[in-house]
């Protein structure tokens, strides 16, 4: 069975809950010497030494980089009560810090997603796992841990129903996303799930994409996966978002040519959006677990932000591996089983993409014109080759006398930021409307 890492469990010797001191290149959030090398098996040290080298910018006689680039400022939070909770928290603190500051508004860091869990930081696994007096609720309103969650990997009966309440309102990414709910006999033909600490998605098993997909049961009943439980967590939150889900181009057990490739997973991460990763073992879709025949896999989730290609041309992915440990963390893009920090051994099934709209928050007069205010996707992609930062998502506002018109014309932009300035205009009716496009002109990617 593979090892992973259970953080219901102590830290281990020489953990802490506080991030070691950062640096800059790829990066690193830990210090050389703190690299626990004596935790990698020796065929991981070829891509240690790739990050050790980049780390640092040694390029001749040890690796030399073709690309690599990555999105800033990714939170790297620790395991808490399930990788699929980590995981979307991970990803959705990252969209709180870049341009959807509603995503998170606990009174954690004044409302803003920290970019680690530790010490004061830890309210914000609120984020995907709310607790009865965590984070500022109240100690007698049950959440997500109180209603769901007995140990990992349980299959006993869900707390609330042994308590004999109504559940909570969902509100959290756990709740949406199906954490730890023990309800569903029959997940795509898989498996029963999900036991504590675990959560299924919905892949084509085809291996075609399948986009802003929503499972059902037989009654016609809504299913919550990880594909349409983010959707759905960001209505609650006041947003819209597109996602989707697909098997990757490697996988075996697909039944058609199609697959996720990594020239699919490099243009998503440099239109400044980072992937979940799915990892599980080929071929193996349930297993029996206390008393159970068919319940989830092992499986593990983790966040893709960035790239590396070496000079033959080998590509890696950069991720973030739900256990907070840190920028050194990057595996090829094959088959084999990945093995962050030696403990996971496991292959990449499939993948799932999130991608936030925009959405006009303000729109007031000033003095001699009138302000436009917007949440959106507003990332920065770090080339560091390069030594660049590139603002990868701007915006333009155009104006139209009708709805319908053909033709709008562009009066503000393109602007990286999330507001600009209209000029006083018009005597009869008009229409705005915002409008997300790529890198600017004259910039990369």
């Amino acid at each position: 069975m593979p090892t992973r890492r259970r953080r219901t469990e102590p830290p281990r010797v020489g953990e802490s809950d506080s991030p070691s001191p950062a640096i800059r290149g790829f990066g690193g959030v830990r210090r050389w010497v703190d690299l626990p090398l004596s935790r990698h098996s020796t065929r991981e040290w070829p891509r240690l030494l790739v990050s050790l080298a980049a780390s640092i910018g040694l390029n001749a006689g040890i690796v030399s980089a073709a690309e690599n680039r990555y999105l800033v400022d990714v939170p790297d939070y620790d395991w808490h009560f399930g990788c699929f909770g980590t995981a979307t928290g991970n990803l959705m603190g990252y969209w709180d810090r870049h341009g959807f500051p509603n995503f998170y508004t606990g009174p954690t860091t004044g409302g803003i997603a920290p970019l680690h869990s530790f010490g004061s930081n830890s309210g914000i696994r609120s984020l995907w796992a709310t607790r009865a007096g965590m984070d500022g609720r109240p100690s007698n309103q049950p959440g997500h841990v109180d209603d769901y969650y007995i140990d990992y990997e349980s299959t006993r009966q869900d707390p609330y129903l042994t308590a004999n309440r109504a559940p909570h309102s969902s509100d959290c990414l756990g709740d949406f996303i199906g954490l730890s709910q023990f309800r569903w006999t029959d997940l795509n033909g898989e498996c029963a799930g999900n036991i504590d600490g675990y959560a299924f998605n919905f892949f084509d098993p085809s291996g075609v994409r399948r986009d802003n997909y929503q499972p059902t049961q037989a009654d016609g009943t809504a299913i919550p996966d990880i594909q349409s439980g983010l959707r759905e967590w960001t209505r609650f939150r006041g947003n819209e978002a597109d996602t989707f889900s697909q098997l990757v181009e490697f996988n075996p057990d697909k039944t058609s040519p199609a697959g996720y490739t990594f020239e699919q997973l490099r243009a998503e991460i440099d239109a400044g959006y980072p992937v979940l990763l799915f990892m599980q073992g080929y071929g193996e879709f349930s297993r029996a677990l206390g008393g159970y025949p068919k319940v989830n896999p092992i499986i593990h989730a983790m966040l893709a932000y960035g790239y590396f290609i070496d000079d033959t041309g080998t590509p890696y992915v950069r991720y973030r591996t739900s256990w907070a440990t840190g920028d050194f963390e990057l595996s090829p893009w094959t088959a084999e089983s990945w093995t962050p920090s030696g403990e996971l051994d496991l292959p990449l099934r499939g993948v799932i993409g999130y991608r936030p709209r925009p959405r006009i928050v303000e729109f007031r007069r000033s003095s001699g014109g009138w302000i436009l205010r917007w949440h959106g996707p507003s990332s920065v992609l770090h080339d560091e080759e390069a030594q660049t930062d590139t603002s990868t998502h701007w915006y333009t506002v155009e104006r139209a006398d009708r709805l319908e018109a053909a033709e709008w014309r562009t009066v503000a932009g393109p602007v990286s930021s999330l507001e600009t300035t209209l000029p006083d205009c018009c005597d009869g009716p008009v229409f705005f409307r915002l409008r997300l496009s790529g890198p600017a002109p004259g910039t990369t990617p």
